[in-house]
């Protein structure tokens, strides 16, 4: 029976783990044990974030598309509704852009909503 031994295996992991801990303060960077809790910490906290990330934006093209709609006089959830009657097809993402980066053009489409709520 042979021992086997796994020092290459085991430093090529070390190396891998430190990699991804660089720039962390004091031993977190460059202690192993630290080290491999801070990566394992900090994984679980990237992978929550990646899905709020998604909530967060979504939240902010709300916020924007309501303070567009309140300067033609309509509120949030009456724009939505008036969007859904008038069969306009454009999500909150490009509503946004449109606001933002197209007054004009968010314009006529207050304008078509306007039109199918009857106000």
């Amino acid at each position: 029976m042979v021992r086997v031994r796994s020092n290459v295996a085991h430093r090529k992991r070390v190396k891998r783990l430190l990699k991804r801990t660089k720039g962390y303060r004091g031993q977190r960077g460059k202690n192993l044990r630290s080290a491999k809790a801070s990566a394992l910490r900090a994984g679980a906290f990237a992978y929550a974030h990646r899905r709020l990330k998604k909530r967060d934006m979504r939240s902010l093209w709300v916020v924007r598309i309501s303070a567009a709609a309140r300067e033609h006089g309509l509120n949030y959830s009456s724009f939505i509704k008036g969007l859904r009657v008038a069969r306009i097809e454009l999500n909150r993402k490009a509503l946004s852009e449109l606001a933002v980066r197209e007054p004009a053009a968010f314009a006529n489409v207050v304008a078509k909503v306007k039109t199918a709520l009857g106000t």
